[in-house]
């Protein structure tokens, strides 16, 4: 049962023997750095960057369920670059809230 398995995994038309199968593996790299740099100080933190990481994540997710074969591995990996670039987003974010506060009541 488990050799069927791994063949019918072989010849899928998203399986190791297509691009299909190894660019999505190669982009987890990039949700992968972004987790790293989640010990990053939020003041070193792009909003561009990030904006792209989001947006890409959110747009490709999409596009991977419509396309014929679905690619599970390319929606598991752009949900990863969408979610950890929303995350970086709203850590920049609140630091710069609460930046601007403590500015605030530094000039009262």
């Amino acid at each position: 049962m488990a050799a069927s398995k791994l063949q019918a995994f072989w010849n899928h038309p998203a399986g190791p023997k297509t691009i299909h199968f190894w660019a999505p593996t190669f982009k987890w790299v990039i949700s992968i750095a972004n987790v790293a740099d989640f010990s990053k100080p939020p003041e070193n933190i792009s909003y561009p960057q990030q904006c792209v990481v989001a947006c890409t994540g959110v747009i490709w997710s999409r596009y991977s369920l419509v396309i014929k074969p679905k690619n599970w591995n390319l929606f598991c990996v752009n949900m990863a670059m969408g979610g950890t670039g929303i995350y970086q987003l709203s850590r920049k974010y609140l630091h710069d809230r609460a930046s601007e506060t403590e500015e605030a009541v530094a000039e009262e």
